[in-house]
């Protein structure tokens, strides 16, 4: 771009031609070089941007943890314009980067505990939970915590800053608005003295197993745990609130309704729960069998919605036959998404399938379509979540 005439125009004549732009455009224009890059993530040009910018709903990837790169970066796949985009997340002074989770405009990641990339790294038995807008570049740090938490806990990502780590024996909860850590009381309720000091309440998860696909939906949090046994499974979804963090455990309810045919665990195989865009509703993603046999093999994958207030199941999706003997010939596959989307990997597939619903709450016509150019490499097996794009978001 050094000798374009591009690059000869003054700051605020190229801030005034970009910002008419959309922000996935613009989130584009960033990646094509240097110059373009520093213009566009500039506070001025951001703050022109914050009067008229909209948020864009994007299915982002998670790393695997066994790749490294010096260049850290955001791949997000924006399903309305159809392309990749990348965000760099080199502004943040760590040595590895996960993104994990997102909410309200928000990127978490876990962060190795060492100092900044070019300095001597440091023993890397700590991690820390990072908080930023990859659009802003402007981050902060969590509490640090053991690694054992970033291996083993799901994080739960929610509003007004509240922010929790969930694993089969115990959960963490912070909240970046309450200062627990000036209240006596609160300080009485952690058993761990560094939790105690640094804005974090431990407390015991009192579920009968490891949960899965754990979502945080408004101030409750929702989970499925297999409750059988090693011959058979059997699955229970629970539910409990976080509103009331005094308590020293958390009191998950079961919430089952029981149908004219049965329980509706028994038609799915592995099911996993997906946010939708309506609160008042949740996906649950599973393997569809074609009969009630041990053994039974899958005819396709099932996407059913919850109604969280009448418990009534409906069916939201089903995967077309074509796209489904894809996914019979790997051995797993992994579901991710939010909103009124649900995207699906698969190993060696080397593309994704993506069902997308329409209208308020998704409860419209939906579609399903391939996603092609899935950026890095690997076994094709992808991880990922929502991402809602946004210079509003505020760390």
């Amino acid at each position: 771009m050094d000798s374009s005439p591009l690059n000869r125009l003054p700051q605020e004549t190229l801030h005034q031609i970009f910002c008419h732009l959309p922000l996935r455009q613009i989130a584009a224009s960033k990646c094509v070089c240097k110059s373009l890059k520093s213009a566009l993530s500039s506070p001025s040009f951001l703050h022109l941007l914050r009067t008229q910018s909209q948020p864009i709903p994007l299915l982002s990837l998670k790393p695997s943890h066994r790749h490294v790169t010096p260049h850290p970066t955001l791949y997000a796949f924006d399903p309305t314009s159809d392309q990749w985009l990348r965000f760099s997340l080199s502004f943040l002074p760590f040595s590895t980067l996960h993104p994990i989770t997102s909410s309200n405009g928000l990127l978490y990641l876990w962060a190795s505990n060492q100092n900044p990339r070019n300095s001597a790294p440091v023993h890397n038995s700590q991690k820390a939970l990072v908080v930023c807008n990859p659009l802003t570049a402007q981050f902060k740090t969590l509490p640090q915590l053991g690694s054992a938490w970033s291996r083993h806990g799901s994080v739960l990502a929610g509003s007004p800053s509240v922010v929790l780590v969930l694993t089969e024996l115990a959960i963490l909860y912070h909240s970046g608005i309450n200062n627990i850590n000036n209240n006596p009381k609160d300080r009485t309720f952690t058993t761990n003295p560094t939790l105690q000091n640094n804005n974090w309440l431990k407390f015991s998860s009192n579920l009968p197993s490891k949960p899965r696909s754990p979502v945080l939906i408004s101030d409750f949090v929702l989970a499925l745990c297999d409750v059988g046994s090693p011959w058979r499974s059997q699955w229970v979804m629970f539910k409990a609130k976080i509103k009331n963090m005094e308590e020293k455990a958390m009191r998950w309810v079961r919430v089952e309704k029981r149908e004219r045919g049965g329980d509706i665990f028994d038609i799915l195989k592995r099911p996993r729960l997906v946010k939708s865009g309506d609160e008042r509703k949740v996906y649950m993603v599973g393997g569809l069998k074609s009969s009630y046999a041990l053994q039974s093999a899958c005819t396709t994958i099932l996407i059913l919605r919850l109604d969280l207030e009448s418990l009534d199941w409906e069916e939201a999706g089903r995967m077309p036959v074509d796209m489904y003997k894809c996914f019979v010939e790997s051995s797993k596959f992994k579901v991710f998404g939010g909103g009124n989307r649900v995207c699906f990997s698969a190993k060696r597939l080397g593309k994704l399938a993506l069902w997308e619903a329409n209208g308020e709450g998704g409860g419209g016509a939906a579609e399903w379509r391939w996603v092609q150019g899935v950026p890095g490499g690997g076994d094709g097996l992808c991880r990922g979540f929502a991402f809602e794009a946004s210079l509003d978001a505020v760390v």
